[in-house]
């Protein structure tokens, strides 16, 4: 029997460590994630990440990572 082990990398995401796939980038994690991209706002190692970087931006282990979720209400 063969068995796959995922890749995992260790994050601190919102002040909590936590292990995740292995995400070559912002957009990638999100959507390993789970999370909606379209009212996420992302902070990587206290840079402000802009949604048109996502793709583009690079995670490495053991990064700090801030992800705020806008809730509209009135």
């Amino acid at each position: 029997m063969i068995r796959y082990v995922q890749a995992t990398m260790k994050l601190e995401i919102n002040g909590e460590t936590r292990s995740v796939p292995v995400s070559a980038t912002v957009r990638e994690l999100l959507e390993n994630l789970g999370i909606k991209l379209d009212r996420v706002a992302v902070e990587v190692n206290r840079r402000i990440v802009k949604r048109q970087d996502w793709s583009q931006t690079a995670v490495k282990e053991f990064d700090k990572i801030e992800i705020v979720q806008l809730v509209g209400g009135g």
